[in-house]
C-alpha cells in the first residue's frame, strides 16, 4: 500500500512551470486556439481540428469552443506567468486532450465528454471551474490514457451527470460519469456534485481523494478502483448508492485495498458502504455509513478515527474475500460505534480472528461478536448493549426449534454456556414443550415421572 504526502488544497491550478499557485487570473479570452496546446474539439457536424503543441503554431476553426487565458502563478517573492488551456463547453461537441498540462473547463454543456488520450507519462491537470455537464449515455471525463490525471474542484461548484445506460466503448464497458483507466486524483477546494444512472467515479488503477467536497448520488458504486482507493482529506457525501467505496479486480483477487486517513465521509448505501477485497485501513476520518454491511474487506484494521455504524446485516465482516491474507479485525485506536438491525446480524465478523488493542469499540445488538478463529483482548473498552467488558464473547444466533441448544429464541455465549430461551427439559414423549401463545402463563405440563415425587 502506498502512502502520499498530503497536496495543497487550495491550489487553483497545478503549476506547470516555476512558482507556486497562489491566484488564477484570466486576463484574456480569445477565440479559437491560439498558442493553446493539447486540445481538439469535436461534433458531430465538423471534422476534429487538431491544436499545435507548437508554441508558434496556430490553428483555427469556426466549430471550436477553445479559448487562451493567461494564468498567473504567483509566490511570496515573485511573480511568473505561464500559459494555460481554458475551455469553454458546447452542447454536443466533445473536447480531447492529447498532452500534459493544465486545462481550465468553464460553461455548461449537454452531450459533451472530455477526453484524455495523453502519453504514458503525462500528467494531465484538469480545473472544473463552476462547470456542468449533462450526458444522456456517455461518461462526462473519460481518460483513455495518461500517467495521472488530477481533477481540481477549485473554489467553484461544478455538476456533472449521466441520466441514461452507459454505451460501451468498442471492448471498453463504460459505467461512469468518470471513467479512468489511469491513475486519477481528486482536489480542490470547491465542490463537484455527481449524479449517474450506474457508477459516479471510476478507476481502473489507483483513484486518490486529496481535498474539496464530492456529493454523489448513483445506482452503482460511488467511489470504485481497481488497485486501491485512498482518502487523506476533504468530504465526500454519498446520498444514495449499491456500494459507497469499492476497491476490487474481478481477475485479480491480490489487490482491491482501501485506505482512509481523513476526510469526512457520510455513506447510504444499499450494501456495502466500504468494500475492499485485500486491505480495508482506517487510520483518522470522520466516518458515518449506513448500510447491509458497513465495512468489508479481508483484513480489516482501525487505527484512528470515529466510525459511527447503522447495519441491517453485519457492521464490520471480515470475510475470505483474498486468498493472500487470512481474515481479521484488527482494532488499535479510535471510536466505533455500531447499531444492528434485528435478526441474524453481527456486530463484528470475521472468518477468521479479532484482536482488540485499544480505542473503544461500542456494538448495540443481538449478537456482538462473530468469529471462526481466535479473539484476544489486549485493552482498550469494548461495550455490549450498554456494558462495558473485558472479553470478546463469541455469540451465535439461534432460533425456534433449537432443542437442548436454547429452544426458541436461544443464543450461546463464548464459553458455550447458554443465555437464555424456551426450552431445556423434555416432556415424556421427548418432545420440547410448545412456545405459550396468546399471553397464557399456564405452566408446561409436568413429566410423569415427577408426579410421585414426595416432598421432604
Amino acid at each position: 500500500m502506498r502512502y502520499r504526502n498530503n497536496r495543497n488544497s487550495t491550489r487553483y491550478i497545478r503549476k506547470m512551470m516555476t512558482g507556486g499557485v497562489v491566484a488564477v487570473m484570466m486576463t484574456g479570452m480569445l477565440t479559437g486556439c491560439n498558442g493553446a496546446s493539447g486540445l481538439q474539439s469535436s461534433n458531430d457536424s465538423t471534422e476534429t481540428s487538431q491544436v499545435s503543441s507548437s508554441d508558434d503554431a496556430t490553428a483555427t476553426s469556426a466549430n471550436t469552443s477553445i479559448e487562451n487565458a493567461e494564468i498567473k502563478l504567483a509566490t511570496d517573492s515573485d511573480t511568473s506567468t505561464a500559459d494555460a488551456n481554458a475551455i469553454t463547453l458546447k452542447d454536443g461537441e466533445d473536447i480531447t486532450i492529447d498532452k500534459a498540462g493544465d486545462y481550465v473547463i468553464t460553461g455548461s454543456a449537454s452531450n459533451s465528454t472530455i477526453n484524455v488520450e495523453a502519453g504514458d507519462e503525462d500528467e494531465v491537470n484538469i480545473t472544473l471551474a463552476g462547470a456542468s455537464i449533462t450526458n444522456d449515455v456517455a461518461p462526462c471525463i473519460y481518460v483513455k490514457s495518461a500517467d495521472k490525471v488530477i481533477i481540481n474542484t477549485s473554489d467553484t461548484e461544478s455538476t456533472l451527470t449521466v441520466s441514461g445506460t452507459f454505451e460501451a466503448d468498442g471492448d471498453t464497458n463504460l459505467d461512469a460519469v468518470i471513467f479512468s483507466k489511469d491513475d486519477l486524483d481528486i482536489e480542490g477546494s470547491g465542490t463537484l456534485n455527481i449524479t449517474s444512472s450506474d457508477n459516479a467515479i471510476s478507476c481502473k488503477d489507483t483513484l486518490t481523494v486529496y481535498s474539496g467536497t464530492l456529493n454523489i448520488n448513483c445506482s452503482g458504486s460511488a467511489l470504485e478502483a481497481h488497485d486501491e482507493i485512498e482518502i487523506t482529506d476533504g468530504t465526500i457525501n454519498v446520498e444514495s448508492c449499491n456500494d459507497g467505496l469499492h476497491a476490487e479486480d474481478s481477475d485479480d483477487d491480490t489487490i482491491g485495498a482501501i485506505l482512509i486517513s481523513g476526510g469526512t465521509i457520510n455513506i447510504t448505501a444499499a450494501d456495502d458502504a466500504i468494500h475492499a477485497t485485500t486491505t480495508l485501513q482506517i487510520d483518522g476520518g470522520d466516518l458515518t455509513l449506513n448500510g447491509a454491511e458497513c465495512l468489508e474487506g479481508t483484513v480489516i484494521t482501525v487505527n484512528d478515527g470515529n466510525v459511527n455504524i447503522n447495519a441491517s446485516d453485519d457492521g464490520i465482516n471480515a470475510a475470505a474475500k483474498s486468498g493472500s491474507y487470512t481474515p481479521s479485525f484488527e482494532m488499535n485506536g479510535g471510536n466505533v460505534t455500531i447499531s444492528m438491525g434485528a435478526g441474524d446480524t453481527d456486530g463484528v465478523d470475521s472468518n477468521g480472528n479479532i484482536t482488540i488493542n485499544g480505542g473503544t469499540l461500542d456494538i448495540t445488538g443481538q449478537s456482538t461478536f462473530d468469529y471462526d478463529g481466535t479473539a484476544t483482548y489486549n485493552g482498550g473498552t469494548i461495550i455490549e448493549n450498554g456494558t462495558e467488558t473485558n472479553s470478546i464473547s463469541n455469540q451465535q444466533f439461534g432460533g425456534q426449534g433449537g432443542g437442548m441448544m436454547g429452544g426458541q429464541g436461544g443464543m450461546m455465549d463464548g464459553q458455550g454456556d447458554m443465555m437464555g430461551g424456551q426450552g431445556g427439559m423434555m416432556n415424556e414423549q421427548g418432545e420440547m414443550p410448545g412456545p405459550r401463545m396468546n399471553g397464557d402463563r399456564t405452566p408446561p405440563e409436568r413429566p410423569s415421572e415427577f408426579n410421585n415425587e414426595t416432598a421432604e
